[in-house]
């Protein structure tokens, strides 16, 4: 059983290869390489860092850094696919402007494939129920607060929910309350 969902990524390509599932096998290997670009995102930002705190005259083989603290974690992880997600539902947003329901079908059977890989997403009835929740704790009268709810909704729904959909729905409940 796969540990992380790099791991379970690659067990599926696996599986896609073998049964000779192109859509499937293209898609993980897109999305692969997306988690590669950001690991390696992340670690060129960590050598930078590095070279700065030891005064910036060190090659990069010289700095030497934590490889577990390299490797992108679950939440960097599903972020990256959440960016690959929406990527897919403007292509199809585009698509559909232009009627080229070719590429439309293409782009759905994917993000149906990226979307496997997300956590389960909160229905706007939950995400407006912890939207109240936070309100109440922040204290929050109206629209002008809504970045503070923001603020603090936002990591608590980290992967659930479409930041669209959680902004829309604190910005009208906000609207309601004021």
């Amino acid at each position: 059983m796969p540990d992380t969902l790099n791991d379970k990524i690659a067990a599926d390509l696996k599986v896609a290869l073998r049964e000779g599932d192109e859509t499937r096998k293209l898609t993980l290997r897109g999305l692969r390489a997306a988690l590669m670009r950001a690991a390696d995102t992340k670690r060129a930002a960590a050598i930078d860092a590095e070279r700065k705190r030891r005064g910036g005259t060190l090659g990069e083989a010289d700095v030497v850094l934590d490889p577990a603290a390299l490797a992108l974690t679950e939440d960097e992880s599903v972020s990256v696919v959440q960016r690959e997600v929406k990527q897919r539902r403007e292509s199809i947003a585009e698509f559909t402007k232009a009627n080229r329901t070719d590429l439309i079908a293409s782009e759905e059977a994917e993000l149906a494939i990226l979307q496997t890989y997300l956590p389960r997403q909160l229905s706007r009835d939950e995400v407006e129920a912890e939207a109240r929740t936070v309100i109440a704790e922040v204290g929050a009268t109206g629209p002008a607060q809504s970045g503070q709810v923001m603020k603090a909704l936002m990591p608590r729904l980290r992967g659930q929910a479409d930041g669209k959909l959680v902004s829309d729905v604190v910005r009208t409940l906000l609207s309601a309350e004021h």
